[in-house]
């Protein structure tokens, strides 16, 4: 609570809130170069596989390096902010994230490759564990739902990422354009860091005075102490499983939408294209507005809503007999989706603490994998439209779960 780091005293108001303003602004700029680094390196695969010699297949299997590598560093992260303390620990990971996306593209070999992403994977996984935990704990200190809004810094610096991506990608190399990628991260990372680095140690106002001591504190307080046994644990085993429900969807969209337009629908490839834009571009609104929606709803008729709204949007993208009603029905998707992952994990930190927010982010980020895997398979049984409605099936599982949970989950977070 501020007033108790401040003594209670109207007069240290002031400085207390700039502190956590500092603090959100610094985690702000980590949540965007999180997404802008990873995007960055995401529209430059084509190159490096070119550049590596792989087959398809061998490609394949480097590029799950990076999800290797990073739903192992989640479920470490978690004790490593318990010992170290949120803000140090996402001040190392973003360091290693930025530094790591260089290196893929002097890989050698297929075999190189997936060495170098298993880093890199690592960076990613421990920088989105740590910098969710300390945003789960600047929001208790500032008593908003403002959890949305790092989401929301994600999707802009990932759609920023990716369009300079596009641009670069005809005019520089990609070993150029990597390195600039770790260049520009790498200045973001230390100047936003010099803050978290700073607060974390109370930011100059005494032990445990300041409202960055008071932030921190939280981390290692009851609540931090680690996922607890009996309902504290199942509770945080069934947001991680919503937040796969979303996810898998996420997944699914990136790989699949703009294919499923082409091939089913007919759409030119240009167009085409511009259905996981569209996707994207709602997603990001939907978090922008996110705090909003929270404020007036709560989290559990939130995700209850989200997750409708995600069923009923991807019905419609998936089956819909003209290109722009399934332009409108991903729209309605990414509306839907967009704030189900941010507040599954801000209520896991809620509960458990850094290790709460690792146990449902590995569990969560599980759908982002299975999901354009599973979306294929099915393609190839039945059919890529009926594939892509089990996107909505699972959406709809995410809003009956949390609804069924209700009462648990405000009694865990009262």
């Amino acid at each position: 609570m501020i007033s108790s780091g401040a003594g209670g005293r109207g007069a240290d108001q002031g400085p207390a809130a700039r502190q956590l303003l500092r603090i959100r602004v610094a985690l702000t700029a980590f949540f965007a170069v999180d997404g802008f680094v990873f995007a960055g390196w995401v529209v430059r695969i084509p190159d490096v596989k070119e550049r590596t010699g792989a087959s398809p297949s061998a490609l394949g299997l480097a590029l799950l390096g990076v999800s290797v590598g990073a739903v192992v560093t989640m479920t470490l992260t978690g004790r490593l902010c318990q010992r170290y303390g949120n803000h140090r620990v996402t001040v190392w990971a973003g360091a290693l994230l930025v530094a790591s996306v260089a290196l893929p593209a002097h890989a050698g070999s297929a075999v190189a490759l997936g060495a170098v992403l298993l880093l890199f994977g690592a960076g990613f996984g421990a920088v989105n564990v740590a910098a969710n935990s300390a945003a789960v704990d600047l929001v208790a200190a500032l008593r908003r739902p403002v959890m949305p809004s790092f989401h929301a810094a994600f999707s802009l610096g990932g759609m920023l990422g990716a369009g300079l991506g596009g641009l670069l990608a005809d005019r520089l190399g990609v070993a150029r354009h990597l390195a600039l990628l770790a260049a520009l991260g790498l200045v973001v990372v230390v100047w936003a860091g010099r803050t978290l680095w700073r607060e974390s140690a109370g930011g100059g106002q005494g032990a445990g005075s300041g409202a960055g001591s008071a932030v921190e504190e939280r981390g290692s307080g009851a609540a931090g102490g680690g996922v607890r046994r009996g309902s504290v644990g199942w509770l945080v085993g069934v947001l991680g499983l919503i937040a796969l429900c979303t996810t898998y969807g996420e997944g699914a969209m990136a790989d699949w939408s703009a294919l499923h337009l082409k091939e089913t629908l007919g759409a030119s490839a240009g167009v085409a294209a511009a259905g996981y834009s569209v996707f994207a571009m709602a997603m990001t609104v939907g978090r922008l507005t996110g705090s909003a929606v929270l404020a007036r709803l709560g989290a559990t008729r939130a995700l209850v809503a989200g997750g409708a709204l995600g069923a009923a949007g991807m019905l419609l993208g998936a089956l819909a007999p003209t290109l722009w009603l399934a332009l409108v029905g991903f729209a309605l998707t990414g509306l839907g989706l967009a704030n189900v992952f941010p507040i599954t994990i801000g209520t896991a930190g809620q509960l458990a603490g850094p290790r709460g927010v690792a146990m449902a982010s590995t569990i969560g980020y599980g759908g982002m994998l299975a999901g354009p895997v599973a979306i294929g398979f099915l393609a190839d049984w039945f059919s890529l439209a009926a594939a892509l409605v089990t996107v909505a099936v699972l959406s709809g599982v995410a809003a009956v779960t949390s609804w069924a949970t209700r009462e648990a989950l405000r009694r865990g977070t009262a």
